[in-house]
């Protein structure tokens, strides 16, 4: 049994010592084990070879065209939309500058009648001192001027006038033309059968004349 299983040490001499030893050499080739053939060798290279170069294909490829242009697209869309967004903010902003700034205010158009009165109530004062109240009572009254009143009244408010040294003013005249106690000349002022001024711009009057 044991001789079944040996395998024989080689090729059956010829005779011809040429012919035996291609014949060994070719026996001892083809009896060699799997692993020490060459071309074993050669396909184990080739394949170590093929897994490296797809291995680092793999890794080291060019990055993917589609998400370069995808994101070159979403950053033109984001500025389009800045861009429309300050479009829209601009003309709300110019309506709300236009609402912030006041408008001009247009001299409102005099009648004849108001400015006479205007006029008037000039000419009243470079003559003499006049209280507010004593003033419009001189133009619209049938005793002096007759202005409507209300002409009367908006003459006086467009004219520019320190009424409290308008009462300084009537306080002197009084004085140099007789003599007053202190509540007398105020009483005087301030009264309405008198000149009309407030009681505050009568005192006041009272004080810078030295009463």
């Amino acid at each position: 049994m044991s001789d079944l299983l040996t395998p024989p040490s080689g090729p059956a001499p010829t005779g011809n010592p040429k012919a035996d030893a291609k014949a060994a050499k070719a026996y001892a080739k083809a009896s060699r084990k799997w692993y020490q053939k060459k071309r074993w060798w050669a396909a184990g290279l080739l394949l170590i070879i093929i897994i490296a170069t797809a291995g680092g294909g793999e890794g080291s490829g060019d990055p993917d065209p589609t998400a370069s242009d995808t994101t070159s697209q979403g950053s033109q869309e984001d500025a389009s939309a800045a861009e429309e967004q300050t479009a829209a903010e601009e003309p709300a902003a110019e309506e709300q500058t236009a609402a912030e700034e006041p408008a001009e205010e247009s001299e409102p158009e005099m009648t004849a009648s108001q400015e006479n009165a205007v006029q008037a109530a000039k000419d009243y004062l470079d003559y003499t001192a006049f209280s507010k109240k004593g003033l419009i009572q001189q133009l619209s009254s049938q005793a002096g001027d007759g202005y409507p009143k209300a002409d009367a009244v908006f003459a006086v408010n467009h004219i520019d006038v320190d009424w409290k040294e308008q009462a300084v003013q009537a306080a002197k005249d009084y004085l140099d033309y007789t003599s007053f106690s202190r509540d007398g000349l105020i009483e005087q002022l301030s009264s309405s059968a008198g000149d009309g001024y407030t009681h505050a711009q009568a005192v006041y009057a009272v004080n810078k004349v030295g009463l």
